[in-house]
C-alpha cells in the first residue's frame, strides 16, 4: 500500500572519525523516503532550492518514489553542517541555514489525498497537523517529534499526537515528553497521550515498542565500523512504517499480530544499520532487498534462545 512521508529533503555537510563530505543529499524525509521504498510505494511532501541537484532527483524518482509533492521554489536548499564526536554518540551542529524550508507550506496533491499510510517528518507539530487534516481517510498516521517542539510548542504539540496512531522519538525526548525517567512509566503516560504505539529509538543500543499491555525490545546490530549516523533514525522510521504498509498492518485496527510489530521494529533497526555503513545516503545506492533479508534473518538469529 502507498505511503505518503512528508519532512525535509536537505543537503548535509558532515565531519566523523572516518571523514568529511562537504555537501552530500539528506533530510529527514529524504531517509524515510528511501528506506520505506525497498518495501512499499512512497510519495515524497517536501520543498527544495533551485540548487537542487538532477542527479539527486534522478535517485530518488529511481527508488519508486512519486515526486509530484516535491516542489521547487527559487532559492536555496535546507542546509545542515555538524561534527560528530569520536565514538560518534554525540554532535555538535556547526550551521543550520532553513533557506526554502523556512517557509514551507506541505501541499497535497490530490493523489496523495487518498493513501492509506502517513508519516510525518520531524517539523513544526501545526504544520504536521495540518498535513494530517488534508488526508481523507488513513489507516495508518504517526510520526516523529524533537526536544524543540516538546519544550516551546508542547501544547501545539500535545493536540497533533493526538490523532496519530503512532509516535517515534528517542528516550531522552521519550523523558522530556512524559516527565518521568524510568522508560516503563515514561511509555505509559505518553500513550496516555493519544497515540496507540509508541517507538523508542536508543541508538547502539536498539529500540523498545510499547503498547497498551505490551512491549517488544531489540538490540542494535554491531557494525564493524560505523561511518556515518546522520539520519540512522530516520531510516529506522522509513523500514517501520514502510514494512507496516507492505503487510497493509493499520495500527487504527484493534486486531493486530504481535509478530507482525516487532517485525516493523527489526526490520526498522535493520535500515538504520545499513544506513550508518557509509556516508550519507550512500549505502542506498547499492543495497537490495536481498540483503535487507538477510540482516533480519541475522536478527532472528541473535535474539533467539
Amino acid at each position: 500500500m502507498s505511503l505518503v512521508i512528508v519532512g525535509s529533503v536537505a543537503y548535509d555537510g558532515v565531519e566523523t572519525p572516518h571523514g568529511r563530505v562537504d555537501r552530500m543529499l539528506g533530510g529527514a524525509c529524504t531517509y524515510i523516503a528511501l528506506s520505506a521504498s525497498y518495501f512499499t510505494p512512497v510519495s515524497i511532501v517536501g520543498v527544495v532550492g533551485d540548487d537542487f541537484a538532477q542527479e539527486d532527483v534522478d535517485l530518488l524518482a529511481g527508488r519508486n518514489i512519486d515526486l509530484a509533492g516535491l516542489e521547487r521554489v527559487p532559492g536555496k536548499t535546507f542546509f545542515w553542517q555538524g561534527v560528530y564526536s569520536q565514538d560518534m554518540n554525540d554532535r555538535e551542529t556547526l550551521r543550520t541555514d532553513l533557506n526554502v524550508f523556512a517557509d514551507f507550506q506541505p501541499k497535497l496533491p490530490e493523489s496523495y489525498k487518498s493513501q492509506e499510510f502517513l508519516m510525518l517528518g520531524n517539523i513544526q507539530p501545526g504544520l504536521q497537523r495540518q498535513v494530517r487534516s488534508q488526508m481523507s481517510n488513513p489507516k495508518t498516521v504517526g510520526g516523529d517529534t524533537m526536544n524543540y517542539w516538546i519544550a516551546d510548542f508542547r501544547e501545539e504539540l500535545l493536540a497533533t499526537i493526538k490523532e496519530w496512531d503512532f509516535l517515534l522519538i528517542n528516550d531522552g525526548e521519550a523523558k522530556m515528553l512524559s516527565g518521568e525517567t524510568n522508560m516503563r512509566k515514561a511509555a505509559a503516560k505518553i500513550l496516555q497521550m493519544g497515540p496507540n504505539t509508541l517507538v523508542i529509538k536508543r541508538g547502539e543500543y536498539g529500540a523498545m515498542l510499547f503498547r497498551k499491555d505490551d512491549y517488544f525490545i531489540v538490540p542494535g546490530y554491531l557494525l564493524e565500523q560505523v561511518f556515518d549516523p546522520t539520519g540512522a533514525g530516520d531510516c529506522f522510521a522509513g523500514g517501520f512504517i514502510g514494512y507496516l504498509a507492505q503487510q497493509g498492518i493499520s495500527l487504527s485496527s484493534g486486531d493486530i499480530d504481535r509478530r507482525e510489530l516487532s517485525r516493523a521494529v527489526i526490520y526498522g533497526s535493520v535500515m538504520g544499520s545499513f544506513c550508518c555503513e557509509e556516508f550519507g545516503v550512500d549505502r542506498f545506492r547499492t543495497l537490495t532487498r536481498a540483503e535487507i533479508d538477510g540482516r533480519f534473518q541475522e536478527f532472528k538469529k541473535f535474539t533467539e534462545f
